[in-house]
C-alpha cells in the first residue's frame, strides 16, 4: 500500500548581504515534496505527482526523489522552468520570501495531465500548499481529488502562502472547494489566523466538519498540537522541549508522520479515521509531534528515518 503526493517540488535560494557581498544557497524544497520525503523516511511507500521541469534543478529535484526511494511515475516533466523562493531577511532579522513562479513547472499541471487511473495500492493522497490555489494546477488538483474521493484517504494541509495567494477571500473561495473531499485537514494555527481572523479554532474545525471532514488536527508550534473530531473533546499534545536550529520543513515533517503512524496502526482510511479512540488519536499525536521537534533540531528540512524515532508501544499496529 502507498501514498500519493500531490503539489510542488521548487527551489528555496537563501540569499544574504554582508558589505555588499551577496552569496546564495539553493536548497530543494515546497512543502508537498517535504511531506513525501519524509513519509519515505518512515517507512511508507510514497509516489509523487507534480510537474518536474526539465532544467538542471528539475533534475536534482527528480534525482533526490529516486535516492529517497520515492516513486517518480506519475511525475509529469515539462520544458518550464522550476520555481525560485528567495529567502532572505527583512529589517528586523525575520524570514522574507519572494516567489518567481508564474508560468512554471510546478503550476503549469493541468486536467489533462492527471494519470488516468491510479494504482490500486494507494490508499490515501496528500494534497496542500499554494497549489491548492494557482491555476491551472489548482483546478487539476480538484478534479483529482472529486474524482477518488470516498476511494482514498485524502489529507489536505493549506499551508497558506500569502507571498504567492495574496488574496485571501480567492484563497478562501478555492480551499471551500477542496473541503468535501477532505478526510483530514492539517494546519497551522498561524494559517488559521490569517485565513480566518477572529475566529475561535472550534469554529473552524466545525465548518471543516460540516463540509465532511472526520479529523482535523492544528499544529501550534513549540506548543504541540490539538486533534478534533467531531461532537468530541479535543486531544491535545504538548510540544518537545529541543533546542532549535530551525522550523523548515517541522509542519511537513509532521503531516509525514501523522499519516504515517495511522498507516502503522492500518487506519489509513475514512473510516478508520472515524473510528480513532482517544488512545490511539494521542499516540498519533506524540508521534508527530516528535517527529516534529526533531527535524527542529537540525537545518533545513531533514525530517528523522524509522530507525531515530523513539521504538514503538507494546500495542503499536493493532487496533482494537
Amino acid at each position: 500500500m502507498s501514498i500519493l503526493v500531490c503539489g510542488e517540488a521548487i527551489v528555496d535560494l537563501f540569499v544574504s548581504v554582508d558589505d555588499g557581498t551577496m552569496q546564495a544557497q539553493p536548497v530543494l524544497g515546497g512543502s508537498p515534496y517535504n511531506v513525501a520525503i519524509g513519509l519515505a523516511r518512515l517507512g511508507v511507500t510514497t509516489s509523487f505527482f507534480g510537474g518536474l521541469s526539465s532544467d538542471v534543478f528539475g533534475a536534482a529535484i527528480r534525482s533526490r526523489l529516486i535516492a529517497e526511494g520515492i516513486s517518480v511515475a506519475h511525475a509529469v516533466e515539462t520544458d518550464r522552468l522550476t520555481t525560485i523562493s528567495v529567502v532572505g531577511t527583512d529589517t528586523n532579522g525575520h524570514p522574507a520570501y519572494a516567489f518567481h513562479g508564474e508560468g512554471k513547472a510546478d503550476r503549469s499541471i493541468g486536467v489533462a495531465d492527471l494519470p488516468r487511473e491510479l494504482d490500486k495500492d494507494i490508499r490515501a493522497m496528500v494534497m496542500g500548499s499554494y497549489t491548492l490555489a494557482v491555476e491551472p494546477v489548482a483546478s487539476a488538483h480538484l478534479a483529482l481529488a472529486r474524482r477518488e474521493m470516498g476511494k482514498r484517504l485524502i489529507s489536505i494541509d493549506p499551508n497558506l502562502r500569502p507571498t504567492v495567494t495574496p488574496d485571501i477571500a480567492d484563497w478562501r473561495q478555492r480551499f471551500a472547494a477542496f473541503l468535501p473531499c477532505a478526510d483530514i485537514i492539517k494546519a497551522s494555527d498561524e494559517d488559521i489566523g490569517i485565513a480566518f481572523p477572529g475566529l475561535p479554532h472550534r469554529e473552524v474545525t466545525a465548518n471543516w466538519f460540516a463540509a465532511g471532514a472526520k479529523l482535523c488536527i492544528i499544529t501550534r508550534g513549540a506548543e504541540g498540537a490539538v486533534a478534533w473530531r467531531p461532537g468530541r473533546d479535543p486531544i491535545v499534545e504538548a510540544g518537545r522541549p529541543v533546542e532549535t536550529v530551525d522550523t523548515v520543513g517541522a509542519g511537513d515533517s509532521f503531516h509525514a508522520a501523522l499519516l504515517a503512524r495511522l498507516d502503522r496502526y492500518g487506519l489509513l482510511s475514512r473510516e478508520g479515521v472515524a473510528a480513532l479512540d482517544d488512545a490511539h488519536l494521542a499516540d498519533v499525536l506524540d508521534f508527530a509531534v516528535t517527529t516534529a521537534a526533531i527535524t527542529c533540531s537540525r537545518r533545513g528540512a531533514d525530517p528523522p528515518r524509522l530507525a531515530e524515532m523513539p521504538p514503538d508501544p507494546p500495542a503499536a499496529g493493532t487496533f482494537p
